[in-house]
């Protein structure tokens, strides 16, 4: 078994993990690079862009040399690349933690609980519950699940079909890097800036391949493309302006409009503002569908085209 079938072989039998088993409980490997990017933080922390830029080399940068070390260790063994690769895709991947609290959610919502659903909301997201009615809170869980699709397992797989096992983790720590220190708060403005850039350029295949394969894999791939051309560059971010449009295209919602984080007010674009409608309880679960659809066509698309371009460079020889 050559190294790049024991890839294919671990990369589904670690998205499959994590679709049987989910997230441990406790001991999760990406709440321990967490602790330790906190302790860099601390030790490093100056309001400056450089010493920021510091702190994203040494956090990213030591789960990439900790990713080439285990892989450089069992590439004699075809069996312990495959579990190597598994291990590393299973601790990577989120998809199943993104759907069990985005339906948690959502079934507060049904019930009408909406104190239940604002408690539940803060695992999903960073927005104020408080500032939300049951129909903001739908449309926060359906952008953070589109949004999430990319981040949390796409781009993963991305990473992982570009350079192994060190691509898979150093994408989660970019990723959560910038969910660290990369917003804008008065603290993380610049000792954040790194984080968050370098996030933007690791994430912009994967928001792509995530924008594509939501308008093939959802019920309206005709409009899913519309809203994508016409709103994805209206929102502020690079990436999730994409994926959410692809998604709000793809389900015939609205996404988008005013938010609150952290207390500061947000007026973003409506992305497929001139046909969808608003989000309700429902579109929760079926944005849900779609993001494991997507999850499993890009599992699909990103190991088909590792071994490609493979067999490529073998006949170019």
């Amino acid at each position: 078994m050559g190294a790049d079938r024991s890839y294919a072989y671990g990369a589904a039998a670690g998205l499959l993990g994590d679709l049987l088993l989910g997230d441990p409980r406790r001991g999760h490997p990406v709440a321990a690079f967490g602790r330790v990017a906190a302790a860099v933080d601390r030790a490093l922390w100056h309001d400056h862009r450089g010493w920021g830029a510091v702190h994203t080399a040494v956090c990213a940068g030591g789960a990439v040399a900790l990713g080439t070390v285990a892989a450089r260790a069992v590439r004699p063994s075809p069996t312990a690349s495959l579990a190597l690769t598994a291990a590393a895709t299973w601790a990577v991947v989120g998809g199943t933690s993104l759907a069990r609290e985005a339906r948690a959610i959502g079934r507060a919502l049904e019930r009408g609980d909406v104190e239940a659903a604002r408690a539940r909301l803060p695992h999903l997201c960073g927005r104020d519950p408080q500032a939300l009615d049951a129909e903001g809170m739908a449309r926060a869980v359906v952008e953070s699940v589109a949004e999430n699709t990319s981040d949390a397992v796409v781009g993963a797989l991305v990473w992982g079909a570009v350079a192994g096992v060190p691509g898979l983790l150093g994408f989660r720590a970019v990723n959560t890097l910038d969910a660290m220190v990369g917003h804008r708060s008065p603290r993380y403005r610049r000792y954040g800036w790194a984080s968050a850039r370098l996030d933007d350029l690791a994430g912009w295949p994967g928001a792509r391949l995530t924008a594509v394969l939501a308008a093939a894999a959802g019920p309206d791939p005709r409009d899913a493309l519309r809203a994508w051309r016409a709103d994805a560059r209206r929102h502020p971010s690079p990436n999730a302006g994409p994926v959410e449009a692809s998604f709000a295209g793809a389900l015939g919602v609205r996404l988008g409009g005013t938010l609150s984080y952290g207390g500061r007010v947000e007026h973003r674009p409506v992305l497929n503002g001139d046909t969808g409608r608003a989000v309700g309880v429902t579109d929760i679960d079926r944005a849900v569908r779609l993001s494991r659809r997507v999850g499993l066509l890009a599992l699909g698309t990103t190991v088909a085209a590792r071994l490609l371009v493979k067999r490529v460079k073998g006949r170019g020889k």
